[in-house]
């Protein structure tokens, strides 16, 4: 006789369905350093290791002035970076405190800010 299975809790069954997904190795890589970067690609296009440093530290200050200027600067077919304007929340009195049951708290204001949002575009999607 085979033994029946029993359905599984939500949790036990993603908790089963996530470890499926995720491949089983013993290490996984580590992302590389700008150093690693830089060598691949001076490797990659024939420049000097010293010329393409002076590229990528030359792109963080493009994408600074384009944030400055024009709000958001796109890395064509990988990623489009965007600056938000965030509005001021007002500080709550009397709010239920998640982690002492049956008390209250006071939450302060938050000042208005701006916070950056980077989209992955449809090419870096289709990279995972």
């Amino acid at each position: 006789m085979a033994k029946e299975k029993k359905p599984c809790a939500k949790k036990t069954c993603a908790k089963k369905a996530a470890q499926q997904v995720e491949p089983q190795t013993e290490e996984k890589a580590k992302p590389l350093t700008k150093t690693q970067i830089v060598a691949q690609l001076a490797e990659n296009v024939g420049l000097s290791k010293k010329d393409v440093a002076a590229v990528v530290d030359n792109l963080g200050a493009l994408i600074q002035t384009s944030l400055a200027d024009a709000g958001s600067f796109t890395l064509p077919g990988l990623v489009k970076i965007e600056k938000q304007w965030v509005p001021e929340k007002p500080g709550k009195e009397n709010v239920p405190d998640p982690f002492h049951p049956g008390q209250t708290t006071n939450r302060p204001a938050k000042p208005a800010h701006w916070k950056v949002k980077v989209k992955a575009l449809k090419a870096l999607k289709d990279m995972v």
